[in-house]
């Protein structure tokens, strides 16, 4: 039986990055970098106002004040998306708008509020200093400048700033194709009526939301009852997939006919982990198609894909971290006895004081769907003897991207 650390390092060693393709900017929130995005061009273009005031000579404004206020000759204007014709002068100010060219011969901007308009001219209460409300050329980003780095996961901020830059396409990694296949006599699909004995299937719609959430391209290839021929044809059209993903069939049971023909027409590399849940997890190649048989019972699966399904995409997509982070917490409530298996249980996390409290989202039975709902972490109680106690702290792995804080 394999230890936690030795079954990830044996899966991912048979996944690299995938090609990359061209996609619109529209279409890039989520996908992943594919190589550097390089600024080409300086932003801003150009130096521009600040503000809605009058672009002037600071030397013009020296001593302004309101009892003593600096009158110029009101020149011309210039809004935003215009550049101005002339040269504002000695002794001149123009009018300018927020995100307007500063006109040549002006070197600051002061806003409007500290201004009183004449017919023709204009009084400025204020001095306004060299670069006063000016946004130099360059001050965002500088030609050559580093956007966002190869195996990033492209998000609003990063359309925005891929956007400004006139960056499009976009070159990121393809979306790894995997197929899902759920297995059993006793499932029932969507919409289905109930036959007796049977319970309705929720691993399947689980993983088909867990990958793409992940960033892949999902395939259900829906339900293969407990029949080597239904098994073998449901597994074909995995063929093409860059990952294949089945629930149930992976233990030692008389139905349990995933690993049985992983082993007799693929390449077994493992089927058995030292944790708890998801003990029975098989991983082979099944022809050039790497087979990650998860457990049946729907909190294993879960949590044996999170563990090692879904760092198998991200090596796919060729990002810089394949895991979620892990952080320490205190553990509040019952304590929890240490075992000869390292035990994940799922928690709800809280902000207190600063500091972070988990709580486990109560009984952590392999078949307790409930459990999963709300938790933000799993608790990574480690292989041993003795009890975890309520104020230790516990290495907690971040399941969601949007943590649900607090106890709702």
């Amino acid at each position: 039986m394999l230890s936690v650390e030795e079954a990830r390092e044996r899966i991912l060693a048979q996944f690299s990055p995938l090609p990359a393709e061209d996609v619109p900017l529209a279409q890039a929130l989520g996908r992943v970098l594919a190589a550097d995005a390089i600024a080409q061009e300086q932003l801003p273009p150009f130096a521009n106002s600040a503000m809605d005031g009058y672009a002037v000579r600071a030397g013009d404004t020296l001593g302004a004040s309101e009892a003593s206020p600096r009158r110029l000759r009101l020149a011309g204007e210039v809004p935003a998306g215009r550049v101005y014709a002339g040269t504002v002068n000695a002794g001149e100010t123009v009018r300018i708008l927020t995100g307007a060219p500063l006109p040549d011969g002006a070197d600051a901007v002061l806003q409007q509020e500290l201004t009183r308009a004449g017919d023709g001219w204009i009084e400025f209460l204020s001095e306004a200093p060299t670069g006063n409300n000016v946004r130099a050329a360059g001050d965002d980003i500088a030609p050559g400048a580093l956007l966002a780095a190869a195996g990033m996961e492209i998000g609003p901020a990063e359309i925005a700033l891929l956007a400004a830059a006139g960056i499009h396409p976009v070159r990121v990694m393809r979306r790894p194709r995997v197929a899902i296949l759920s297995t059993g006599d006793e499932l029932a699909p969507a919409g289905e009526p109930l036959r007796p004995g049977q319970i309705r299937e929720s691993n399947g719609p689980y993983l088909v939301a867990a990958v793409l959430r992940a960033g892949g391209d999902p395939v259900h290839l829906g339900i293969a009852r407990d029949r080597e021929d239904d098994l073998r044809a449901k597994l074909s059209a995995a063929q093409d997939a860059d990952l294949a993903l089945t629930s149930g069939g992976v233990s030692v049971g008389d139905y349990d006919l995933v690993k049985q023909i992983l082993e007799e027409q693929g390449t077994m590399n493992f089927w058995r982990v030292r944790m708890r849940p998801g003990k029975p997890l098989a991983f082979g190649l099944l022809g050039g198609t790497p087979l990650l048989g998860l457990p049946g019972n729907p909190v294993s699966a879960a949590v044996t894909f999170e563990l090692f399904g879904r760092p198998a995409i991200r090596r796919l997509l060729g990002c810089r971290e394949v895991e979620r982070p892990t952080i320490e917490v205190v553990l509040e409530g019952e304590d929890i006895e240490r075992a000869d298996r390292r035990h994940f249980v799922r928690a709800r996390l809280e902000s207190r004081g600063g500091t972070l409290i988990a709580r486990t989202t109560g009984a952590q039975g392999s078949h307790l769907i409930s459990s999963l709902q709300g938790a933000s972490c799993l608790l990574v109680i480690m292989e041993g003897e003795g009890v975890v106690r309520q104020g230790d702290m516990v290495s907690a792995l971040l399941l969601n991207d949007a943590l649900p804080w607090g106890n709702a």
